[in-house]
């Protein structure tokens, strides 16, 4: 064995070694000890073929980035396809392309330079933010080798693996890492990717640490100080209690900043089946999180917050409340008949209502107040309120540009002016935006929009001021539906999206958009979808037609009456 092969050897080794000691505690509580949920993760083990003495340039390729399945200790296996410096110095996990179909090693004509191309679906960062890609996105991999010993190997190449679609299924789970929307009173999902092995809880620690994704950077807030970082590489999780290591600037926080950064823990490992509780450590010493002078602990987040079971509709021409296939009209709220409405709103207050009228225009309403002409442009998206009682609406400003608007009526006087804010996104432009709906946390947008012929269903932060204002909407995250040609989109829980289609008379066939991946999931279909609803989670979906309103149970559509229309759960 030559001297070069003997020093890649050991570095490997002492590689694997590091890595095996980062997941072993020495010097914690004596118990049962494991780095993930999921009894040391569900990701399956892969053992791919090392290199072949005598491969060609192309074999060697096709070896390297087919190891990249084989993450074992540090994808050892993948390393042995490297020069020294880079099976050193490589950091696989800093990028992962996932690819659809087969990739293709094509020369460059430069020498013992290649490429690496297909078909891209996702990327993923050291961070498990997952961006997709349509069908036909191509990306390559520049590489460059040389002979090590008579073998080729890589010696040239970015940071990062490529891994078919099937294997990222196989071994990536999405997370949901926790952070608080601006008032530290509600907890907001940011759904991360990473592979779900011994190693996860690091990352999510890691990742929660690092802060929100880009889209929700100026949106929400987190109680996790600057600079603060794991004290050790792994997060032990001992008699099922995740023991989190940070430093010093946890003894430094305040108690109600360590009870916040506690919470957003305790709900990030609500993945992870094996832990059920969280303690805060610094230097492996537990630190205090109530204060001692008052024993009181900081108010419990809101998680996944609720709609009330009512919806808001229009019956004989009033605006009423639906529960239990009867329609009630509203307590104190005078009648709208005059103004034809439709699509309505209402708060989960119950002290604020919104909807659309014959003009058309944007009108709101509140109990025992006469109803207030909010816009009178001609083109409008149904109106959402967000909890903070802010009625939001979309449609053409005056130069055509695709405005979002949002009106404060609460408080106002009758005859004075409604506070307004007017958001000009810029990747709405040239946009047409079907339906805009308020997240029930109240830090997210959901946006269906549609230009040319095509329709996007995205995800954009509400960055507000400090009173709550609104002040902008983030660039937003895209996320992926079958269905052809999508109008409707509602909230049905903080991570899941239905989608609907709609038509006078043919089958319309709705489904379920999850931020935490996979394929949408097709309900069953119905004819002459005119609008969709959703309540608290999958159990509570509505769809209206001409023929009246259906409720989904399990997977058959039950009709459940006639005689109101729009409904539509409080947001």
């Amino acid at each position: 064995m030559s001297r070069t092969i003997r020093a890649v050897l050991a570095a490997l080794a002492a590689i694997a070694v590091l890595a095996g000691c980062a997941q072993i505690p020495t010097n914690s509580a004596v118990g049962k000890s494991k780095d993930s949920a999921v009894t040391l993760g569900n990701a399956p083990q892969y053992s791919p073929p090392g290199p072949r003495d005598g491969a060609t340039p192309q074999a060697t390729i096709d070896g390297f980035f087919n190891a990249g399945s084989g993450y074992q200790n540090d994808f050892t296996v993948a390393r042995q396809f490297l020069a020294p410096a880079q099976a050193v110095s490589w950091k696989p996990s800093n990028r992962t392309l996932v690819y659809r179909g087969s990739p293709t090693v094509v020369a460059t004509g430069q020498e013992n330079e290649y490429r690496y191309e297909f078909d891209l679906a996702y990327s993923v960062d050291a961070e498990g933010i997952a961006t997709p890609f349509p069908a036909g996105t191509k990306e390559h991999i520049d590489v460059a080798l040389s002979q090590v010993d008579g073998q080729w190997r890589v010696s040239k190449l970015p940071d990062g693996t490529a891994i078919p679609e099937a294997t990222f299924k196989d071994l990536y789970k999405p997370f949901a890492l926790y952070f608080y929307d601006p008032s530290f009173t509600t907890l907001v999902p940011d759904v991360r990717w990473f592979i779900d092995n011994s190693g996860v809880a690091k990352s999510l620690v890691s990742a929660l640490i690092a802060g929100p994704a880009p889209y929700l950077r100026t949106a929400v807030a987190t109680a996790f100080p600057q600079g603060i970082r794991l004290e050790r590489e792994s997060v032990p999780i001992v008699d099922n209690t995740a023991q989190v290591d940070l430093t010093a600037e946890l003894r430094d926080a305040s108690f109600t900043d360590r009870q916040r950064m506690h919470n957003q823990l305790v709900r990030t490992f609500s993945g992870i089946s094996s832990v059920v509780s969280v303690t805060l450590q610094t230097n492996q010493s537990d630190v205090s999180l109530e204060d001692p002078t008052t024993g009181k602990p900081a108010p419990e987040p809101i998680v996944d917050p609720k709609v009330p079971s009512w919806q808001v509709g229009v019956a004989g021409g009033e605006l009423v409340q639906y529960a239990n296939r009867q329609a009630a009209r509203i307590d104190g709220l005078r009648s709208v008949a005059q103004f034809g409405p439709h699509a309505p709103a209402a708060a989960v207050s119950q002290h604020l209502y919104a909807f659309i009228g014959a003009g058309p225009a944007l009108y709101s309403v509140m109990p025992n107040e006469a109803p207030r002409l909010l816009d009178s442009r001609t083109t409008l998206s149904p109106p959402s309120i967000s909890p903070f009682d802010w009625v939001w609406t979309a449609g053409p400003g005056g130069d055509g540009g695709t405005e979002v608007v949002a009106y404060k009526p609460v408080g106002i006087a009758e005859g004075a002016e409604v506070p307004k804010v007017v958001l000009r996104p810029a990747w709405l432009t040239g946009r047409t935006v079907e339906e805009l709906r308020m997240s029930r946390d109240g830090t997210r947008a959901l946006v269906l929009s549609s230009q040319g012929g095509t329709t996007a269903l995205q995800l954009a932060g509400v960055v507000r001021a400090a009173d709550g204002t609104p002040r902008d909407l983030t660039t937003p995250i895209t996320l992926t539906t079958t269905e052809k040609n999508p109008r409707r989109a509602v909230w049905v829980d903080e991570t899941t999206i239905l989608v609907s289609g709609v038509s006078a008379s043919d089958p319309v066939t709705p489904e379920l958009v999850r931020l935490k991946g996979g394929d949408p999931t097709e309900l069953p279909p119905l004819a002459g979808i005119q609008s969709v609803s959703a309540g608290n989670g999958e159990q509570e979906i509505y769809a209206q037609t001409a023929s009246g309103v259906f409720a989904l149970v399990r997977t058959t559509w039950t009709e459940l009456g006639k005689g109101v229309e729009g409904l539509s759960f409080p947001g």
